[in-house]
């Protein structure tokens, strides 16, 4: 779906708490006013601001019913709703062109002998760091399942080949393999929404949280914005509640302030965040050389990329426009761009997003220090509205407009920022659609690969293996080995595949 990036008119004001606090109401919408008004003069403000038709059954809704409403409408900050509509009319018509782009200075894969010395001085930087408390893990869990046909929190969408663990726990193990491994507590810090947040808390709470200190994994959730019709008008999904939308994953900036989370970690003597997604099975959550490269050379945002497979996939890439580092997304960059070649036949914007980064908590604070300043984008959207029956209808053909902020955006604010390169195989597999690529198939084929790897690497075919790739399933559990080295230390010389293995903790 084709998207637009609009630079908003007008900064959001952001205040910042010195604690870590849950604001919901009770059906997991945030809340951000500070000012609690009288229902008539909240109904005087809506109609004011020409959204009037939201109290369309006012007069017939329950006391229950009337609560909701309001509790919404009382966190509705309509300036920034005025400017929402403003760039919904620049999106309409026909938003802007992009400058010249110029392609990125990128930190390759080492193939070198040189390149691997300087990669292991740099490992061992990025270990250092670790080992001294530096980092913690941030992961951006607000999505649902609805695109994988699953009913839930993403993050409880059961992945694992063999085990069939849920992506939550196979993050948590990596989590508590690192801090073993570097003998630190890695805080894990991770943002909901509100259409997922009491029950992402509720599965951690029954799964005592995967054996990590609750005081070590702080939850807090993102803004949700409204969506608007063409008109600039807010949309109701039924009589009592607006249609709501989280703010997307640049929302996490402004929340980690907001919540005091960011707070938090500087207590604990965190500066850099380990930023990652819920759907890839295969991240590297606290990776060192990456680390290493993200201290070494100073960069206050840090991003992995992979080679796109060819011209034509729908990735965003890496970019500079007047010096500053972007990501370009594929449906804004112009056919010549997608299409233009290096001399030796790569293509010259080859760098392909994957949504992992390293942020240091000082730029993100620079980011909301004089209000949120990401751009929106918009997009056109099939949104589940009532009718003038006060019935719940889902259109068949777009009838909205969301509006998110992308964390990737960040980077053009950035003085220094570093890319770099990893291998998709390795270290890229997004669990993102029902069937096709980026499928659970397709994750669990990813894993099953990456696995049995390492089994031929310690001398053991995997199971109905040919050229490196495994025909059963295999999963080895990072409390079992975290890397390939360590399983190649430990691995036992006689085991004997059968069609599915698994390796758990001891």
């Amino acid at each position: 779906m084709h998207q637009t990036m609009i630079q908003p008119r007008s900064r959001m004001e952001v205040h910042s708490i010195d604690h870590v606090i849950d604001v919901h109401t009770d059906d997991g919408v945030n809340v951000f006013s500070n000012t609690v008004i009288g229902a008539d003069e909240l109904i005087s403000k809506v109609q004011s601001e020409g959204q009037g038709h939201v109290l369309r059954w006012w007069d017939t809704l329950s006391e229950e019913s009337r609560e909701r409403l309001s509790a919404q409408l009382r966190g509705i900050d309509f300036d920034s709703i005025r400017d929402l509509r403003e760039t919904l009319q620049d999106y309409i018509r026909g938003g802007r062109d992009l400058p010249q782009l110029d392609p990125p200075e990128i930190i390759p894969v080492p193939g070198t002998p040189e390149q691997r010395a300087e990669a292991e001085e740099v490992r061992r930087a990025g270990e250092e760091a670790i080992r001294r408390g530096r980092t913690a893990a941030f992961l951006v869990a607000g999505g649902q399942g609805t695109r994988l046909g699953y009913d839930g929190p993403k993050g409880l969408y059961p992945i694992g080949p063999v085990s069939n663990k849920t992506l939550f726990q196979m993050h948590a193990e990596k989590i508590i393999a690192a801090s073993r491994h570097y003998g630190v507590i890695i805080p894990w810090m991770i943002m909901t929404s509100g259409s997922n947040d009491l029950e992402t808390r509720r599965y951690f709470e029954e799964q005592n949280y995967f054996g990590m200190s609750k005081d070590d994994v702080i939850f807090f959730s993102q803004r949700m914005l409204p969506a608007l019709d063409a008109e600039g008008k807010l949309l109701l999904d039924a009589k009592d509640h607006l249609f709501m939308n989280p703010n997307g994953h640049g929302g996490s900036l402004l929340a980690l302030v907001e919540s005091g989370a960011l707070n938090e970690m500087r207590k604990r003597g965190v500066d850099c965040v380990s930023y990652f997604q819920v759907d890839n099975v295969l991240i590297r959550i606290i990776d060192p050389l990456f680390i290493g490269y993200h201290i070494l050379h100073g960069s206050q945002m840090s991003s992995k990329m992979v080679p796109k497979r060819n011209a034509s996939e729908k990735v965003g890439v890496f970019a500079r426009i007047d010096g500053r580092l972007r990501v370009i997304e594929y449906s804004d960059m112009r056919p010549e761009e997608l299409e233009a070649a290096l001399p030796d036949g790569r293509l010259k914007y080859r760098a392909g997003s994957i949504a992992i980064h390293l942020l240091d908590l000082s730029f993100v604070e620079s980011e909301v220090k004089d209000g949120f300043r990401l751009p929106y984008h918009v997009a056109h959207k099939k949104i589940p509205v009532i009718d003038a029956n006060g019935d719940r209808k889902t259109p068949e053909e777009p009838n909205g407009f969301k509006f998110e902020t992308f964390v990737f955006d960040a980077l053009a604010d950035a003085e220094r920022a570093v890319v770099m390169e990893v291998v998709r195989e390795e270290e890229f597999s997004p669990v993102k659609n029902k069937r096709g690529e980026d499928s659970p198939a397709t994750a669990r084929r990813d894993l099953t690969n990456y696995f049995g790897r390492w089994l031929e690497a310690a001398g053991i075919r995997a199971p109905g293996s040919e050229d490196g790739r495994a025909g059963g399933h295999v999963e080895i559990s990072p409390l079992y080995a975290m890397d390939q080295e360590t399983f190649i230390r430990k691995a036992p010389k006689n085991l004997v595949c059968s069609r599915d293995i698994y390796l758990g903790p001891e």
